[in-house]
């Protein structure tokens, strides 16, 4: 892929959200760093639902290393690997308070250091809290960026490295957030929404989805969020 279609691309994918936000529902570093590490392996929605019961009793890191982990579980047992991730948050705080005073650092050295924090972790820390133009690869983004081909690699460290290598330095504060959007709600694993992609002229995969079960081509495009056709729902806000 070109230069110029890589940026082709971003340019399309700002237009369409000019504003990306992350789908964690949090308040400071913490609770995001708390977030993003219930959240391997778990939807944003199931995280957000646990988050909203214990943030309120719990949300800075003397107050979890407080709560140990036999009193955290039962806020987050409705999420994958609980009691591992309820020890690495314990454990993540009582580091906190000893060594940061209670802060998230804002280097990626000292977070990979905390317990149950990587490289994908650290990545969203650095870019959500703190504004770094960092590419955190999951399973989305790692997706759209081979299907695409905006960066192909057999690997998340290598797709990372390529997205960091060829996206412009104007969009890679927010390419993180766009990317995961894009595969979390329009290149989809299994039936990726292509009729509906405003990049689907630029994309390079191969096996492009022609249509859309049950959907006329005069309702598209739809919208990513809702699943909606936008023309409904214009027609619906006018009666």
């Amino acid at each position: 892929m070109n230069p110029q279609k890589r940026r082709e691309i971003f340019e399309r994918l700002r237009a369409a959200n000019p504003d990306p936000r992350s789908e964690l529902a949090y308040r400071n570093p913490f609770e995001l760093l708390v977030a993003v590490v219930l959240s391997a392996q778990a939807t944003d929605k199931g995280v957000n639902k646990a988050t909203a019961r214990l943030f309120p009793v719990a949300s800075t890191p003397a107050a979890f290393v407080k709560l140990g982990v036999e009193g955290l579980i039962p806020y987050i047992s409705s999420i994958g690997l609980f009691n591992t991730k309820a020890k690495n948050l314990v454990a993540l705080s009582g580091l906190l308070v000893a060594h940061h005073h209670g802060h998230v650092p804002r280097d990626r050295e000292s977070l990979e250091k905390l317990p149950g924090v990587g490289r994908k972790t650290a990545n969203v820390v650095l870019n959500v809290a703190f504004g770094e133009p960092t590419i955190a690869v999951d399973t989305h983004i790692f997706r759209v960026a081979n299907r695409t081909r905006l960066a192909v690699g057999r690997d998340p460290a290598t797709v990372e490295r390529r997205l960091l290598k060829f996206t412009p330095e104007e969009f890679r504060p927010n390419a993180h957030h766009w990317l995961i959007l894009h595969g979390r709600y329009v290149c989809v694993a299994r039936t990726p929404k292509c009729p509906q992609c405003v990049i689907a002229d630029l994309c390079e995969y191969p096996s492009k989805t022609r249509s859309l079960p049950g959907v006329a081509p005069a309702d598209l495009p739809l919208d990513p969020r809702a699943g909606t056709p936008r023309r409904k729902t214009a027609r619906r806000a006018q009666k």
